[in-house]
């Protein structure tokens, strides 16, 4: 009897980890920038966001980002 090799549960792969913490570290020194604006980034969500977003571009193993669902008219 082989063993079987279990199946990775892990949501996020290393090179979305990675990307993450780079970016973390960005926020931290203020260096972090957003968008077409080019703001400063303060939030952590947001930075956070903006690392899995070049990681889905990337093409590093990331779950599909949740679509908001929209609301119904009420007639």
């Amino acid at each position: 009897m082989a063993a079987k090799k279990k199946a990775s549960k892990r949501k996020y792969g290393s090179k979305a980890k990675n990307l993450v913490a780079k970016k973390m570290r960005e926020r931290k020194k203020g260096t972090l920038k957003s968008g077409r604006s080019k703001r400063k980034v303060k939030s952590r969500k947001q930075a956070i966001a903006i690392a899995l977003s070049e990681a889905r571009r990337s093409g590093a193993k990331v779950p599909k980002r949740k679509k908001s669902s929209k609301r119904k008219k009420s007639s």
